[in-house]
């Protein structure tokens, strides 16, 4: 569950002799009506894992390249302490065009890996492709399991928005147009960061206290949005992320660990990526948050991509949709200057 799953170790395990059926539909085709109108179709997926490994190791499903060099027109700033954890600084890498006209959108970027692994430097091909359409971008580092249980990493996540808006000025960020994104584990954060803003129990204090951690958009990525659902109460990592303790324990907080709890009709719009055979967070919990957001009337765009797995950003064809997607989105909610 919420485990970033590795595309190369993906390849190594079809190299090491699982048996392999080819299972995929071909790609469809798209018309010039099609792109023009923005109404591309979907990457067509695959009907199991089997048949995306096979792709993999045949060259049929590319991926993209999570060390793509830095541009010339892109300051990188790594390493910055954006608040405390405890006794532990919490650290953010900070991509921003070189020329900046005026203050512009932000966007915190928000690493997976089951609320246990992971780094930031996982979102580093992300940041630079946001930095380059013209947005500071930043991605961060959050306390882990298992020394740091809930609300830790949701405390880190809002921490992060509020240095993000207290230093707004000199990092020339609007400071009312910010978005969060994650995927898996940090979807989950994502979520909470744009759901909890009015639940004082989970801002901590890990610095810049008096400042707002709302934000004004969210893009979820595959990430659980219900921890007391079957799939959840039984599953050792959730049981971990909520201090070892199951939910006949500790019920309330599940409750408030879940993103889809504090779901109110004044969140920010929110954008969603889902596949349909996702193995580690069931694409139900997707439909579920949709839904409920649909209900309160919270602007919600769904992409539930048919045939891919968790992680599915990974490929090449499904990330340049993700952030199409996006794109469009952001130009909505979190417009750049014209």
């Amino acid at each position: 569950m919420m485990v970033r799953r590795s595309w190369i170790l993906i390849l190594a395990a079809c190299v090491c002799g699982l048996p392999l059926i080819l299972a995929a539909d071909k790609p469809a085709s798209q018309s010039a009506a099609d792109l023009a109108t923005g109404t591309e179709a979907p990457p067509a997926g695959y009907r199991s894992m089997t048949a995306i490994k096979f792709a993999i190791l045949t060259g049929q499903l590319k991926l993209v390249d999570r060390n793509i060099v830095v541009p010339e027109t892109i300051s990188v700033r790594r390493g910055i302490t954006y608040g405390t954890g405890g006794d532990q600084p919490l650290k953010l890498d900070l991509y921003s065009p070189k020329q900046l006209a005026g203050p512009v959108p932000a966007l915190i970027f928000i690493h997976g890996g089951a609320w246990k692994k992971g780094k930031r430097s996982d979102y580093h091909y992300y940041c630079v492709k946001f930095a380059e359409r013209g947005y500071v971008v930043a991605t961060i580092t959050y306390r882990l399991l298992p020394k740091h249980a809930f609300p830790a990493a949701v405390e880190d996540a809002k921490c992060a928005v509020r240095w993000m808006r207290a230093n707004a000025g000199k990092l020339h960020v609007n400071p009312n147009l910010i978005g969060a994104i994650g995927g898996s584990a940090g979807g989950h954060l994502a979520m909470m960061v744009g759901y909890s803003s009015d639940v004082p129990e989970l801002e901590g204090h890990g610095g810049h206290p008096g400042v707002s951690s709302r934000v004004q958009a969210v893009v979820d990525l595959y990430g659980p949005t219900d921890l007391t659902t079957p799939f959840a109460v039984n599953n050792p990592t959730a049981i971990n992320f909520l201090g070892g303790r199951k939910i006949g324990e500790a019920r309330k907080q599940y409750e408030l660990a879940s993103p889809i709890t504090h779901v109110t009709k004044d969140d920010p719009p929110t954008l969603i990526f889902h596949g349909s055979i996702d193995e580690t967070v069931p694409v139900a919990q997707s439909d579920m948050l949709t839904k409920k957001l649909k209900a309160v009337g919270v602007p919600v765009t769904y992409d539930r991509l048919t045939g891919w797995p968790h992680t599915m950003d990974a490929a090449a064809v499904v990330n340049r949709r993700c952030r199409r997607l996006m794109n469009r989105f952001f130009d909505k909610y979190l417009p750049l200057p014209k």
